[in-house]
């Protein structure tokens, strides 16, 4: 066999890291507010609401983090917010259309300007 010892225990690895990003569970808006609530009440230790929710302590405490410094900022005055994901690919198509309208516009413009002076220079 021409294959190293360490290269079927390599792709396993692999394997096994692909499917774990595959399954990583992904969490809505909703549920990360719920479960910060849920922490902040503090009817339960923020361990066991973890374990419960299936989710590292680490990543609690970012999501709460995230979540105390957006309220500061919106009471601050600042309504600034980012833009979804959905909402950025819906404002870049309809910036594409304008812009292939813009185009086209200014082609017909000059084609236009052409015809309006009989030969291949126009004024402007």
């Amino acid at each position: 066999m021409n294959k190293k010892p360490g290269s079927s225990k390599l792709a396993a690895n692999k394997l096994v890291k692909n499917i774990r990003r595959k399954t990583r569970q992904t969490y809505s808006a909703e549920e990360k507010i719920r479960i910060v609530l849920a922490g902040l009440r503090g009817e339960e230790s923020i361990s066991a609401l973890c374990r419960r929710e299936g989710i590292a302590e680490s990543l609690y405490y970012s999501w709460s983090k995230e979540f105390l410094e957006a309220g500061k900022r919106r009471l601050s005055g600042d309504t600034a917010r980012q833009a979804t994901s959905p909402e950025v690919k819906d404002l870049r198509s309809e910036s594409l259309a304008l812009k292939e309208c813009v185009a086209d516009l200014t082609l017909e413009n000059r084609l236009l300007k052409k015809s309006m002076t009989g030969h291949g220079d126009y004024e402007e």
